[in-house]
């Protein structure tokens, strides 16, 4: 079974919107390991929101804290230590999308990212990238250290504006599949999920 950790080259890239897709696409189950502020719109109640397969499950975080902040930052305030032997994966026989928070090097605490979280996990990576001013070198950057450590990468998923000429060089340049490419939707609903995770071109 695949186990999928979806992540992005900086916050609000849509990341959930991707795992979504992802998860309807593989009628996978769906696991957000923390969740840091918006715990009455979470992110796993937001994808909950978004499927229509009845095989997908989405299991509850392992960690709900109260500001919206980095995680080291929100678990400070709500006096929780973190730690990777806290986060076990969620018993299931299906497949499974983590999605994670913010980027790779988004601290859990003072010694560990984001990018040991996924090492801890051994799951395969799909980074989402967005083009702005920037986004080559930052989408390069995340691909660098992936590949540093070693951590197996699925691909790049683009969402936003298309900008052919900057997705072609971040793909030829790091050698690393586009797997799929959302458009700026103006609703994203059950029927948006549905449009892409349908479509041919989702090479997973």
């Amino acid at each position: 079974m695949k186990r999928i950790f979806i992540t992005g080259i900086g916050t609000n890239i849509g990341k959930t919107f991707i795992s979504a897709i992802i998860t309807e696409h593989l009628e996978a189950d769906y696991w957000k390991p923390i969740q840091s502020g918006d715990l009455d719109n979470s992110d796993t109640m937001k994808v909950k929101s978004l499927l229509s397969n009845s095989k997908s499950f989405c299991h509850p975080e392992k960690f709900r804290l109260s500001q919206p902040l980095s995680p080291h930052a929100a678990a400070k305030i709500d006096g929780i230590s973190l730690s990777l032997d806290d986060f076990i994966i969620p018993e299931t026989e299906n497949h499974l999308i983590i999605e994670g928070a913010g980027g790779l090097m988004v601290p859990l605490n003072n010694e560990i990212l984001i990018a040991d979280l996924i090492q801890h996990l051994k799951a395969s990576v799909i980074i989402v990238s967005q083009i702005y001013l920037g986004s080559i070198n930052h989408t390069l950057l995340t691909i660098q250290e992936l590949k540093r450590r070693k951590i197996d990468i699925l691909g790049i998923v683009f969402n936003g504006d298309p900008t052919p000429e900057t997705e072609h060089f971040i793909e030829q340049f790091s050698e690393i599949p586009v797997l799929f490419r959302t458009d700026i939707e103006s609703q994203i609903d059950k029927q948006t999920v549905i449009k892409y995770s349908k479509s041919n071109l989702i090479k997973i």
